[in-house]
């Protein structure tokens, strides 16, 4: 049997769902993976096909609005499916979920799921409510659910993004659905680390408003002020992204010091080593995978009360929650590491624990194959 997984970032399938493939690959089945950007030099690209994945480079613009490239997406991949036949396609994010579901539907594709990993920019309710953004969901949303409705099961990584879906007919009430502990965490990869001697608080993120990370650099600058040795370090690059922060943003953040920035990482374990508290502001997630990575290596996490952050975070036992865009609560938060020594290490120790009976990815995968009739 043929089973088709559909991206629409490259860099994210071995990472995220490396592991689930993988799973697949033991199972007997022969797995091809579609995406953009996987050209046949592409390093992503050799790294599946060493592991006998079938790649396929696809026409897919992540971020576009373009309706005549986007049909063009959904008819290769109509075409890709007639040609490979694969018993099973689930696709991630919103580009493969829709597409793909057509696409499958109309190839007459005999399993086909869904996997939702998060609202998305368009989707969030804290996003700006332009005239270019209302338009732009009015369009998304019932195409969101018309292909939903062509899927057997759709896969969702926190409660409250299943019930959102539910209240706003998206996902319809025909259409089964099972919710997961995000893409999870192979906890044998992501080893526990010792402390720095030194506070040192670490945000790994696209650089989009909706991450937290102005509050994040904010919070940092107030405790910096109070604790000049701390450390507040960030990961990540600026997306094409209509919520982006600026570079100039950025530059200044790290012109005055308030945030050591370590550019674009593609093995974050080192950040994650060096920092003794992981910070994720972030105004909605899946499940964040960073905070998983994080508990896994024993970090104890601030995060906000929001949906798949909190799920992640009992407050006061593994970290502590704070409120979305609250950047006083933030702060103090931070400051209850730097004032009360001990709080890391305790915290550290309980988020490993959690990452190993929770989210290790293994029993994450063991689910959905499940769920899957794999």
């Amino acid at each position: 049997m043929n089973f088709l997984l559909i991206a629409s970032f490259a860099d994210s399938i071995l990472g995220f769902r490396g592991p689930l493939l993988e799973a697949l690959l033991g199972r007997g089945l022969t797995v091809h993976v579609a995406a953009p950007d996987l050209p046949p030099d592409s390093p992503v690209r050799r790294a599946l096909e060493a592991r006998g994945i079938r790649v396929h480079d696809i026409p897919l613009k992540r971020t576009g609005t373009n309706p005549l490239a986007d049909a063009a997406t959904l008819l290769y991949l109509w075409q890709l499916m007639l040609r490979i036949q694969p018993s099973f396609v689930l696709g991630y994010t919103i580009k493969p979920v829709i597409y793909g579901s057509l696409a499958a539907l109309l190839a007459h594709v005999p399993r086909r799921y869904a996997l939702v990993t998060g609202l998305g920019y368009v989707f969030q309710q804290n996003a700006a409510e332009g005239e270019r953004h209302l338009a732009l969901r009015s369009l998304v949303q019932p195409l969101y659910a018309l292909a939903l409705r062509c899927t057997h099961k759709v896969f969702l990584q926190n409660p409250d993004d299943q019930a959102l879906f539910r209240n706003l007919g998206i996902l319809p009430p025909a259409t089964p659905s099972c919710v997961v502990n995000g893409s999870g965490v192979d906890v044998s990869e992501y080893r526990v680390a010792p402390l720095p001697a030194t506070p040192h608080f670490l945000l790994i993120a696209r650089l989009l408003g909706d991450k937290g990370v102005r509050e994040y650099a904010a919070a940092a600058r107030r405790v910096r002020a109070r604790h000049p040795q701390v450390v507040c370090s960030l990961v990540g690059w600026i997306d094409d992204n209509p919520d982006a922060i600026e570079q100039r943003e950025l530059d200044a953040w790290v012109a005055d010091g308030t945030l050591a920035y370590l550019g674009r990482q593609s093995d974050v374990r080192p950040a994650i080593a060096a920092c003794s508290v992981y910070v994720l502001p972030s105004y909605h997630e899946g499940t964040p995978r960073t905070v998983l990575e994080a508990m896994a290596m024993g970090r104890a996490i601030v995060t906000s009360d929001a949906p798949g952050c909190r799920e992640t975070v009992v407050d006061g036992d593994n970290g502590f929650l704070v409120p979305v865009r609250d950047v006083d609560a933030l702060e103090a938060a931070m400051l209850r590491f730097i004032e009360e020594p001990g709080l890391a290490r305790r915290m550290g120790a309980r988020a490993r624990q959690v990452a190993e009976d929770k989210y290790d990815v293994h029993r994450v995968n063991a689910v959905m194959l499940q769920e899957m009739g794999i």
